[in-house]
């Protein structure tokens, strides 16, 4: 049990990779904002699902939603909104690497303001193996002549660090709903607190749409067939992410999720035949050392 939470998250990094690279064929048919609401809309009945799998198969009841849980896991919602059309919009002005060095700073910002809002542990130890698996994040996307960009423009910074404040909240606020249930084991609280994310984020963007953006509703509606497969992909990676945040802080989460860097790379060497350069290479080794010291140093 006491390693269940890694597991859980290195599944949800290679879920969510493919996912990415089912909803990516999506974004030119559907638009940016069709394409992030098919993630939440389409994967919201495979998280019913599974609900009703963990309540049958473990024989417990739907945990009663409390007020704090509802306002942890609303936080959570809007804030993974926010921070998806902020990375969408920085990079249509900055570099993919620029942008991922920005908002990959986020486990370190995860380790503090969870410490402070949840009262989550954290070491001098722990926040030392998060901020050298978060180096070897910024060693693999930053080539060198490109990290002199990030700090050109202030306004592109402080929107790229936002993406990464926003995408933290939201990793925060799913874990203090979890947290904030009642009762019941961390499977049913996990599928439970997902179920909820995905309505309001799916709510909050049928609104959106429903006054902004009208023919991408029906846009969504008409790819349908392939709308499943990427929310079936999108709703079994949160499944395993809301089971690790269950189960250990979200700053441990986050830091391993860093790996999807890794699988990243890997799927553009033997799928589409891209070479990982020596830079890549130490940059992947230093994230792993990271994972691992951080491993090591919990309790």
């Amino acid at each position: 049990m006491s390693l269940l939470w890694l597991w859980a998250t290195l599944f949800a990094s290679a879920t969510q990779t493919a996912r990415n690279a089912a909803q990516a064929s999506l974004t030119a048919t559907l638009g940016t904002i069709g394409a992030t609401q098919v993630r939440f809309l389409f994967g919201l009945p495979f998280a019913v699902v599974f609900l009703a799998f963990v309540t049958f198969a473990t024989g417990e009841a739907i945990p009663a939603l409390t007020l704090p849980t509802v306002g942890f896991v609303t936080i959570g919602a809007i804030a993974q909104i926010a921070a998806t059309a902020l990375m969408l919009r920085l990079m249509e002005t900055q570099s993919f690497a620029v942008t991922t060095a920005w908002i990959k700073t986020e486990p370190v910002m995860v380790a503090l303001i969870a410490a402070a809002v949840l009262g989550d542990p954290i070491s001098l130890p722990g926040l030392v193996a998060i901020a050298l698996a978060t180096a070897g994040v910024l060693v693999m996307t930053v080539k060198p002549g490109v990290a002199g960009q990030m700090w050109r423009a202030s306004a592109p910074a402080a929107m790229g660090i936002m993406a990464g404040v926003l995408f933290g909240a939201a990793a925060i606020g799913f874990r203090g709903g979890i947290l904030a249930l009642p009762s019941g084991g961390f499977l049913i609280r996990a599928s439970t607190a997902l179920v909820l994310g995905l309505a309001i984020q799916s709510l909050v963007l049928l609104v959106y749409m429903a006054i902004f953006d009208r023919p991408a509703i029906r846009a969504c509606l008409r790819v349908w067939r392939a709308s499943l497969g990427a929310g079936f992909l999108g709703a079994l990676a949160s499944q395993f992410w809301f089971i690790g945040f269950s189960l250990t802080t979200a700053a441990n989460v986050r830091t391993v999720a860093l790996v999807e860097v890794i699988l990243a790379q890997l799927v553009s060497r033997y799928a589409f035949g891209q070479p990982i350069s020596p830079r890549q290479m130490i940059g992947m080794m230093i994230l792993v050392a990271g994972v691992a010291v951080l491993l090591q140093v919990q309790p």
